[in-house]
């Protein structure tokens, strides 16, 4: 019995040793992220003028068509927020009518 003791004890320690050798010492469990990557030192794009991250991106004035491209954004945003409840409420009856 004082044998079979020995030898557990003896295994366990083993088996621990050989997890903490195994293991990293420090371990962060924390969220982590990459730094911000700067554009600067001239490895931008600062010499464009139209570039996509620009100061000015959204200039309006400068879209060519503006006046069709803004009529149908705005007449499709309409017809999507009309529509769709429309066609939810229609398809919401025809399930009930059918049940």
């Amino acid at each position: 019995m004082a044998l079979n003791n020995g030898l557990r004890s003896c295994a366990s320690k083993l088996l621990a040793s050989t997890q903490s050798m195994m293991l990293p010492r420090s371990v962060n469990r924390g969220f982590h992220s990459t730094g911000v990557k700067r554009m600067g030192g001239g490895h931008g794009h600062g010499h464009e003028p139209f570039y996509l991250h620009a100061k000015h991106m959204y200039n309006l004035d400068r879209m060519k068509h503006q006046k069709l491209k803004m009529t149908l954004g705005v007449f499709t945003a309409f017809s999507i927020g009309v529509g769709v409840p429309v066609y939810a409420v229609i398809f919401q009856q025809k399930k009930t009518a059918s049940a």
